[in-house]
């Protein structure tokens, strides 16, 4: 199986699964949200390739403040956002990354931080079960992810499904709120200009590892010039 399938492939798998296991309403739902999210997707509020970004700075799940200035001090950054430490499809593309990207990009000089809204001390867990070597970060309150145009929030059937259930993202994530990110993939050259946007609001769509290296590579090329 081509490298470029792989992450496209264990998501439908997770897919799949579902339509074996779930009850038939609760899987209409999710398949209809993320339907939803994509029709009404609007491109023109993501960041985008070319953006000089002002500074920000996240929250490293082991207590390291991770900023601008001090991710792009020796080469490209790539963030990755995600939704949250117990989100299955979230649990299948931060190993996939592990294992496809996080050797290219270190042998790139770039850095990979993945990025969630959720608080520290609950973040940390996915970084631990997984033995991921790259940095885990909070954006505290979405800010980041609300600069960059990505956040969604679900909608009503799905909130009251949820509440149904005695459930609400804002307790799991511990920011209050229903907000998340769309999974995104931001690639920043060492002078804070954006490189790379590839945003999905169908949170069962991620990148492949190879066009973020691709794209790293062209900012190495660009900067070596």
């Amino acid at each position: 199986m081509a490298q470029t399938e792989t992450l496209r492939r264990r998501l439908a798998d997770l897919h799949a699964e579902r339509e074996r296991t779930w009850d038939p309403a609760q899987l209409k739902l999710n398949v209809d949200q993320r339907r939803i999210l994509v029709e009404t997707a609007d491109p023109s509020l993501w960041v985008k390739a070319g953006d000089r970004l002002a500074p920000f700075a996240l929250e490293e799940v082991d207590g390291e403040s991770l900023t601008l200035e001090s991710l792009t001090l020796t080469g490209p950054v790539v963030l990755i956002f995600f939704r949250f430490a117990g989100c299955p499809a979230c649990n299948i593309a931060l190993p996939y990354y592990e294992q496809h990207l996080a050797p290219g990009l270190k042998a790139l000089g770039a850095r990979l931080v993945a990025v969630s809204p959720q608080v520290p001390e609950r973040l940390v867990d996915i970084k631990r079960r997984h033995d991921l070597s790259f940095e885990v970060a909070t954006d505290r309150n979405n800010a980041l992810g609300r600069r960059f145009g990505v956040l969604y929030t679900a909608d009503p059937a799905n909130q009251a499904a949820a509440r149904a259930k005695g459930g609400f993202i804002g307790d799991t994530t511990g920011t209050g709120t229903w907000e998340l990110p769309q999974p995104t993939v931001v690639v920043i050259g060492a002078d804070g200009v954006v490189g790379f946007v590839d945003v999905s609001p169908d949170w069962l769509v991620r990148t492949e590892a190879e066009p973020i290296l691709e794209a790293v590579r062209a900012l190495n090329l660009e900067t070596a010039r």
